[in-house]
């Protein structure tokens, strides 16, 4: 066998499989293959001695990723794609059906059909291994599982922990997985072979039995009573719809096959997994869906410098200008147990920064995510100060002070003076010019643009700038830091708006003419959510900030002149001293429910031409950053179309839906 190697050890067998010339495992056809030969002889008593089945990984961190998803990908109708479910549905039964006792060992990643055979086996365990993590993330990939996911899972955890975890395409640490009940046993990792063999011998003994989580009262009630069950599949649909917008129909087709098949006959329930997951296959939102997760792949470790340039860790990090994404930036560090000072001149500042990271921290204890030890430890690590006093020994330093180039200059002054000539100065600038910044150093070779987007914690991408005199070695260190932070990471050119910024505000900016021409701001709204954007255009202006946006609105417009000019709706509104939601009144009326400002269509003044159709409309907002996408290609901001492509997914929102009009 290429994948896998059977050996044999007293009354158990090891199954361990390792795929050759891979970073992971997978299931594909080959290894599906494989696996079923074993089972067969496993089935037929070819080795009688043999009591247990013991399924391990050889690749450090790795148990099974998943399926093979250029194998989803290459499906071309739902009748293949209903009889590869099934197939791979028959083998992993085959696995559950041995009368042997059948046990998964978890050493990493084990995901989607990785987590499906563990599931067909008769017990779990796994390491304590942070690179343990449990899921089904198929959802996000525009399917449902398909190797009965959707059919043991609930069986062994309840119900609503399985809608919790198929829904979201959750994925979950050890020990999240042993409070589902999803893995029997937790053992060291530098043990969890010798530890599984005695777990193992001990249930073959008659000395211990697996666990099973006992359902609390009102799990009970909503799982086992007709009335709770539709109250569940209410509130998930509900919940869904909310999320997705109606946009992705797999979280929804999930919902409908749990309905039609919770506590029903297993074999049917099959069935019907398999026709859902053939429909959801061919479609345009999976199809792209998939083509999205591989960019991601490609940009976790894309090189944007040459092979031998070696980046510095940081190990301290100094941010300068507090509020609140400083505070956003110094939670985000310090939850990776990097140490953070954080600089103001003003003490209110820096109270702002310490309760935005404080805030941030209780919440990630609320949902489970931190344990409340965890919580002051990393807390601990943000030290603030109105002085640089510590910043002599940080490895970077992040500004975030006003979108004032002149106040950005004097403060990049001030940092060269105040610490290592070693240390990497970075502006969290969205449109300023980096070049500027750097020339007010005596180091711009150690100057960069490290723009995050707001809010910190939830944004995943972050747009690294090379200026003109940003040496390879700088911004291999920026690029690596910001991918410890968890980030995607897009290099770009140090123009105006850079690249998100320039699509977007030209976007924002076709909306406000819009309203000029007597456009419904909230109409305005619903024609870019019904096409797919996560908010309106008006809305996320409010978001933003009025005051901020107007100063972005206006860098781009001196620098791209004609094509960039501000729509006067942004200009009279922010006249008015009207700031958006940080002020509770901007376009909308944020005090209480969300409602268009009463006064802002007087502020607009009287229509300047005829209302656009919804069609036109939509079409002037995506074209405009269709079209500035490509200037941005054209110009060489960028150097792959698919740099745009993950950074106005990751960075804006924009559907990764192959929609057209």
């Amino acid at each position: 066998m290429n994948n896998f190697n059977l050996r044999i050890d007293g009354s158990i067998a090891f199954l361990r499989i390792d795929q050759p010339e891979s970073k992971v495992n997978v299931l594909n056809t080959e290894t599906m293959k494989e696996l079923a030969e074993v089972i067969g002889k496993l089935s037929e008593g070819a080795y009688p001695e043999v009591k247990a089945l013991a399924i391990t990984s050889s690749k450090d961190g790795i148990f099974i990723a998943g399926a093979d998803i250029k194998e989803i990908q290459h499906i071309k109708s739902t009748e293949e794609a209903i009889e590869k479910a099934e197939q791979g549905k028959k083998i992993l039964q085959r696995l559950a059906d041995l009368d042997i006792l059948t046990v998964a060992v978890i050493n990493g990643a084990c995901l989607g059909g990785g987590f499906e055979l563990a599931l067909a086996c008769d017990c779990r365990v796994a390491s304590f291994s942070d690179t343990v993590k449990i899921g089904l993330p198929e959802v996000k990939l525009g399917v449902i599982p398909g190797f009965g996911g959707t059919q043991r899972l609930p069986r062994l955890t309840g119900l609503t922990n399985a809608l919790s975890l198929i829904l979201a395409g959750k994925i979950v640490s050890a020990k999240s997985a042993s409070r589902y009940g999803i893995v029997d046993k937790l053992f060291p990792d530098d043990k969890l072979i010798t530890d599984t063999v005695e777990f193992i011998n001990e249930i073959l003994d008659g000395k211990t039995k697996p666990d099973k989580k006992k359902k609390k009262l009102l799990q009970v009630f909503l799982e086992n009573t007709p009335l709770g069950r539709m109250l569940v599949f209410s509130q998930a649909k509900k919940n869904v719809l909310k999320q997705t917008k109606g946009f992705y129909p797999a979280p929804i087709e999930a919902i409908e096959v749990l309905k039609r098949t919770y506590g029903g006959n297993l074999k049917k329930g099959f069935r019907i997994e398999s026709e859902a997951f053939g429909r959801l296959a061919i479609t345009d939102v999976s199809k792209n869906l998939i083509k999205v997760f591989y960019l991601l792949e490609k940009f976790k470790k894309f090189p944007w410098t040459p092979e031998d340039i070696k980046p510095k860790a940081v190990k301290k990090c100094g941010i300068v200008g507090a509020g609140i994404m400083g505070g956003g930036i110094a939670q985000l560090v310090s939850y990776k147990d990097i140490l953070t000072r954080v600089k103001d001149i003003d003490h209110d500042a820096l109270a702002t920064a310490l309760k935005v990271a404080k805030k941030l921290f209780e919440g990630a204890l609320k949902k489970r995510k931190l344990k409340k030890h965890d919580v002051e430890y990393k807390f601990g690590l943000i030290s603030p100060t109105l002085t640089y006093d510590g910043f002599k020994n940080a490895d970077i330093v992040i500004e975030a002070v006003v979108e004032d180039l002149s106040i950005k200059k004097k403060v990049f002054e001030e940092m060269d003076k105040n610490t290592s000539p070693e240390t990497y100065l970075a502006s969290n600038t969205s449109a300023l010019p980096i070049k500027e910044m750097a020339n007010a150093t005596s180091r711009p070779e150690k100057v960069a643009g490290m723009h995050f987007f707001n809010p910190v914690h939830r944004m995943p991408l972050v747009e690294v700038i090379k200026a003109e005199k940003t040496s390879d070695e700088t911004l291999a260190a920026v690029v690596n830091f910001s991918r410890k932070l968890g980030k995607t990471v897009i290099v770009v050119k140090d123009v105006p708006g850079f690249l998100i910024n320039r699509i977007l505000l030209a976007y924002l900016n076709e909306a406000g003419f819009l309203a000029e021409e007597g456009m419904k701001i909230d109409v305005i709204d619903k024609i870019a959510c019904k096409f797919g954007m996560p908010m309106g255009p008006i809305t996320l202006i409010d978001e933003v900030g009025i005051d901020v946006g107007y100063k972005v609105a206006k860098i781009l417009e001196d620098s791209y002149g004609e094509r960039m000019k501000v729509c006067s709706v942004l200009e009279k509104v922010k006249s008015k001293g009207l700031l958006g939601k940080k002020a509770k009144l901007g376009f909308y009326d944020h005090k209480g429910r969300r409602k268009p400002n009463k006064d802002i269509y007087e502020i607009i003044g009287n229509a300047s031409g005829d209302i656009p159709g919804e069609e036109e409309a939509l079409k002037r907002m995506i074209y405009v950053m269709v079209n500035e996408a490509a200037r941005c290609l054209e110009e060489g901001v960028v150097d792959l179309p698919e740099t745009i492509d993950i950074g106005m997914v990751m960075g804006t929102g924009f559907p990764p839906l192959g929609r057209g009009f």
